[in-house]
């Protein structure tokens, strides 16, 4: 039988196997990914009920009973699965390693890391690189803008790719994981401004940025507090109060957050003018340092990437102690 002491542990432990060994690729050839299997769910509720995009008021009905069914059906499948690791013998090794399946430090350090070679071989492989981890086109973008994209997408997908995650698997067990990672695909595939699913798309978009919102700023204390390790009091002070002065300034509640505080940390300047699907978009710019960036620049974040997630492990152990 589990324990109540073993319970605590699997966000500690779940955190520290997927930071050394992530997601086999053996295990990922054969069976996929649970992310995969969320996908095609969510694909297959968006052609059954996606049906009429122009009439408002039904397409976020049938958007909310379509993330309705996507929850039910993940947290009953999630709830037997706890229930199995809670009635045999070390199930709580079973049950963390089944959350390491949703947490994504290896895989995003590795991505991160990707770009960085990619780029020293030429500017054209930095640019193939950077595209499988950001939305924006890439084709135009230089050695610094490449540099940049990274980085971005390193500080907002450390919140709602590993930090969210383990947040909630500590809050609320592998059920509460799972649903949350449920929410976050389906945004990620419905939660889009465009014709076909800015209404059916409305509810989840809406339900990932609250769920989003306390590990968003855990994040950007968890700059704060790789920057004093890695850097001093300084860059920690700089990492807190640009994420106070500037996190409101972009367009997501929770993005700012990660992004200014790592801008802080290391004396960036994000922001900025990119490209979407061949439209310029201007946004305000987070951080008041260097704005041209060098190859370099993806190990120096690396660096403090990996004193952050270290606190983040710090702090499974902490909340196994006291919670």
């Amino acid at each position: 039988m589990i324990t109540i002491l073993d319970a605590s542990l699997q966000p500690a432990l779940a955190t520290l196997l997927e930071r050394l060994v992530g997601y086999p690729t053996a295990i990922f050839n054969v069976f996929g990914h649970p992310v995969q299997w969320m996908g095609r769910f969510i694909t297959y509720l968006d052609d059954t009920l996606n049906t009429t995009p122009d009439v408002k008021s039904l397409s976020r009905l049938n958007g909310m009973l379509a993330l309705l069914l996507l929850l039910l059906v993940v947290w009953g499948i999630a709830s037997v699965l706890d229930l199995v690791c809670q009635v045999i013998p070390y199930g709580f090794i079973l049950n963390a390693l089944l959350a390491t399946t949703l947490i994504a430090q290896k895989s995003m350090r590795d991505h991160v890391r990707h770009v960085g070679r990619a780029l020293s071989s030429s500017l054209s492989e930095g640019r193939l690189a950077v595209s499988h981890i950001v939305g924006r086109d890439t084709s135009q973008l230089d050695g610094s803008g490449v540099v940049k994209a990274t980085l971005e997408s390193l500080a907002e997908n450390t919140a709602d790719g590993i930090v969210a995650p383990i947040f909630w698997y500590v809050v609320g067990g592998f059920p509460a994981l799972v649903v949350y990672k449920a929410i976050n695909t389906a945004d990620s595939m419905i939660g889009h401004k465009t014709f076909q699913h800015l209404h059916f798309g409305w509810a989840a978009a809406r339900l990932d940025d609250l769920v989003n919102l306390p590990a968003s700023r855990l994040t950007a204390l968890l700059f704060a507090g790789g920057a004093l390790v890695m850097k001093g009091k300084a860059a920690a002070t700089s990492a807190v109060r640009l994420a106070w002065r500037d996190a409101g300034k972009h367009r997501s509640p929770n993005a700012g957050w990660p992004e200014a505080a790592m801008a802080g940390a290391l004396g960036f300047k994000f922001g900025g003018p990119r490209a979407y699907g061949g439209e310029l978009v201007d946004l305000p710019t987070m951080g008041e340092g260097r704005e041209h960036f060098l190859r370099s620049d993806i190990d120096t974040a690396l660096r403090l990437y990996d004193h952050s997630l270290w606190l983040l492990f710090a702090l499974t152990l902490v909340a196994a102690v006291i919670l």
